[in-house]
């Protein structure tokens, strides 16, 4: 009896390390309730969530708690209770909650419990929040329109001086032409 207790727990300490290896890569993690999807709907979502390079895994909450602590993450145990699949996002998880959301409003079976962002615990009410604000690439982009505004304007200014000099001189000319 205590040989195939030892294989189990064997088996369990190589399933959290795997766990620990594959969560260890990224740092923000949204965790789901999946109860009540199709395989078909976990399937789609996963294709969506692939495109943009996130992991959709379905866990042992047990498992998770163990790989957690061993990560020296904030406690996020109050996510990992009853069916729980976590996405695992290596970067922008902004756009990771949008898709979530998007999809859970198609499909209401699927429930977010909430997120690990850097290491800020978001419940799902702040996760909704978090998902609505613009993602790192829109933010990006916003920056350098503004701070390209200011030459953009300066070049139009440079530019009409001429042209409107050019414009004075065609009217003259075309006032003495037609006179």
């Amino acid at each position: 009896m205590a040989i195939v207790a030892k294989k189990i727990q064997d088996s369990k300490t190589k399933a959290i390390g795997e766990l620990k290896e594959s969560l260890g890569v990224a740092k923000d993690f949204i965790f789901t309730d999946y109860r009540g999807l199709t395989v078909e709907q976990i399937t789609n979502l996963r294709n969506q969530l692939r495109a943009k390079e996130v992991h959709y895994k379905v866990i042992k909450n047990n498992f998770a708690r163990l790989a957690f602590e061993q990560l020296s993450a904030p406690d996020v145990s109050a996510y990992l209770v009853g069916p729980t699949a976590v996405a695992i996002s290596p970067k922008d998880s902004n756009e990771v909650a949008k898709i979530l959301f998007d999809f859970a409003r198609e499909t209401p079976a699927l429930q977010i419990k909430g997120a690990l962002v850097g290491d800020s615990v978001y419940s799902a009410a702040q996760t909704e929040a978090f998902s609505k604000l613009p993602g790192r690439l829109e933010l990006i982009s916003m920056l350098m329109s503004v701070i390209n505004g200011p030459a953009r304007n300066l070049a139009a200014a440079l530019n009409d001086i001429p042209s409107r000099l050019v414009r004075t001189v065609k009217a003259v000319a075309d006032q003495k032409g037609g006179a």
